[in-house]
């Protein structure tokens, strides 16, 4: 049966990869711009990003200007122990990726070279929505969710920060969050940087 969620995840996701490739280009350039001028972005060092897959923005014009700024890039991988978490592994410009079990490319290196999401200082996120309370729709799948659930007992030391990447369309009005969902610190898109 499906779901708002479902429906809403759905919608945005058809929308997305039916964008022209002029558009595609359009957008990255102006989010890489907007990245790039973010303060939580500039203080960071060590800094996890994602490589597009299925329609989202892409990211490799703020891939590339993290390398140029010689901060270090992480990437996603899919925890090998529990395939329902992410790990990050340092991705340098000839780092081997392999697809994942979902066809999503990952850094091809030894468990023991794996970082959790607490050893980085910020993490830029996928998602299918966002709104302007900092709550996140995913792919459904709850990986950065789990993968981020020790921010939820943190007062005080927040490591790493939680940025979304988005399309500004996916900006959409009051959605639910769920008790699990980890909310983010901000969303940037290719119009504008918001942050909660």
């Amino acid at each position: 049966m499906p779901t708002e969620k479902s429906d809403l995840r759905r919608t945005l996701r058809t929308r997305r990869q039916s964008l022209s490739a002029e558009d595609q280009k359009l957008a990255a350039r102006a989010l890489a711009m907007n990245v790039a001028g973010t303060r939580l972005f500039l203080v960071s060092r060590r800094i996890a990003c994602y490589l597009p897959n299925d329609g989202e923005i892409d990211t490799r014009l703020v891939i590339e200007h993290i390398r140029r700024l010689r901060k270090i890039l992480y990437l996603p991988v899919l925890s090998p122990l529990a395939h329902d978490r992410l790990w990050f592994a340092e991705a340098k410009p000839k780092t081997k990726l392999v697809p994942n079990c979902f066809g999503i490319p990952e850094p091809a290196v030894p468990a023991r070279n794996l970082v959790r999401a607490q050893e980085l200082d910020l993490i830029l996120m996928p998602l299918v929505g966002f709104d302007d309370h900092g709550n996140r729709l995913g792919m459904g799948g709850g990986f950065y969710d789990r993968s981020l659930e020790f921010l939820r007992h943190r007062t005080r030391w927040h490591k790493p920060q939680v940025l979304g990447i988005a399309y500004d369309f996916q900006r959409i009005n009051g959605l639910t969050p769920d008790s699990w969902d980890i909310p983010l610190q901000g969303v940037i898109t290719d119009r504008a940087v918001y942050l909660y």
